[in-house]
């Protein structure tokens, strides 16, 4: 079978293309095969699509399995299956189109994924996690635009847009959920000390019942020592 690539999918076709797999209990993912089909589109419609999806997430995910959405997320956010993020990094597209799709993370995590995830901590690796509770902790470990090393100075449109989800996404009561935020905090911590920190001490200061390994974690993120 020859693979076929797709650059023109409208909406509902490209959920198909991104989520319409069977999940291997081998761990071998759909995209991973050689004779895979793949999203070749231009980036302006490669954010328009992910835009729609992160700002509505529910009703086009419906009728997938947990580990279906799962799969497909780390497809459009992983440089090594299908990077889709990457055109959020591409000049030809508005900034603020791409600002538009960072900030659609925030319901993307509110709506689909918090209610998902069980409330463990990747970090130790406890167990009871569900499909995407992976996807969560690593998030920002593994989305593509990176923290850019510019100690001291403001952060660009796109970094200064993932920092804002960052924090919005920490504001909730789900340990996985504020972990995942943590964990991207930690990674951009270096390059934006004045950003992170001042969100990492209003975390911990909030939270007198928050677990003790949370706050460690916290104040770990805090200094950028993340994995």
């Amino acid at each position: 079978m020859t693979a076929r690539k797709f650059t023109d999918l409208e909406f509902e076709p490209w959920i198909e293309h991104v989520f319409s797999h069977a999940v291997s209990q081998t761990g071998n993912a759909w995209y991973y095969e050689i004779d895979s089909d793949f999203w070749d589109g231009p980036p302006g419609l490669t954010v328009e699509h992910m835009t729609r999806l992160f700002e509505n997430p529910e009703p086009p995910l419906e009728y997938f399995a947990d580990s279906q959405i799962a799969q497909g997320l780390y497809y459009i956010i992983n440089s090594g299956a299908g990077g889709l993020v990457l055109s959020l990094m591409n000049d030809a597209v508005p900034i603020g189109e791409r600002v538009r799709c960072i900030k659609a993370i925030h319901p993307l995590f509110r709506q689909l994924i918090e209610p998902r995830v069980a409330p463990v901590l990747g970090h130790l690796d406890e167990k009871g996690a569900k499909a995407l509770n992976s996807v969560a902790y690593m998030w920002w470990d593994i989305f593509p635009v990176a923290a850019k090393v510019e100690r001291n100075s403001a952060p660009d449109p796109l970094n200064a847009a993932i920092l804002g989800v960052m924090e919005n996404v920490l504001d909730t009561s789900h340990p996985a959920i504020q972990e995942s935020a943590l964990h991207g905090l930690g990674h951009w911590a270096r390059a934006y000390p004045s950003v992170v920190e001042p969100i990492i001490d209003a975390f911990i200061a909030s939270g007198a019942d928050f677990r003790p390994e949370l706050i460690a974690y916290a104040k770990s993120a805090r200094q950028g020592c993340v994995l």
